[in-house]
């Protein structure tokens, strides 16, 4: 394994961790689940590490964080919400942002991929919520969901331009995984 994809792998764990501990410390019982600012993680490991990378470091360290908190019944639909959101958040911004995420923070591709991730989880958790409780339950969730994502997008808006100043991330490969070059 050469160098570039060992700091991938390395920085991927990280991310994961991170997701993990930012889901689990600030942790605000809400109807069905919890409030946290877990989802800004899930963003940043999109934009950082690329739509492949992003999804599986983001989707491991959401459903980590079901499993660590007591909810493994949402760790399976947790991990596809999450790595979805993380994949589409990362190939958005990168779309938008020329494919070169490591540059600056940029604004637009910032908000057009944030306002997809969130989406993408309230809309996830709202579809897998109608089948397993009922359609007002899936309901009561939405707002609390949407107050979760909009507290995750101001924290990881906050982070991404002072993580895109680091030299360890700025060299990183960062270039778009294959997979997302295909779309």
């Amino acid at each position: 394994m050469n160098i570039k994809r060992t700091k991938k792998l390395v920085f991927s764990a990280l991310m994961a961790a991170l997701t993990t501990a930012a889901t689990l410390v600030i942790h605000i019982p809400s109807f069905h689940g919890y409030i946290h600012l877990g989802d800004g993680m899930v963003l940043l490991s999109g934009i950082l590490l690329g739509p492949v990378a992003g999804a599986a470091a983001g989707g491991i360290g959401s459903m980590m964080a079901d499993l660590i908190s007591g909810y493994a019944f949402y760790a399976p639909a947790t991990f596809i919400i999450k790595a979805l959101a993380a994949f589409f958040g990362g190939y958005l911004y990168r779309r938008f942002s020329n494919n070169r995420p490591n540059a600056h923070f940029q604004i637009l591709p910032f908000l057009t991929a944030g306002i997809v991730c969130s989406s993408i989880v309230t809309g996830g958790y709202f579809i897998f919520e109608l089948f397993v409780y009922n359609r007002a339950a899936a309901i009561i969730n939405v707002p609390f969901n949407l107050v979760q994502n909009l507290f995750s997008l101001m924290v990881s808006g906050a982070l991404l331009p002072f993580l895109l100043r680091s030299h360890e991330i700025r060299n990183l490969n960062l270039e778009t995984d294959s997979i997302a070059e295909s779309f």
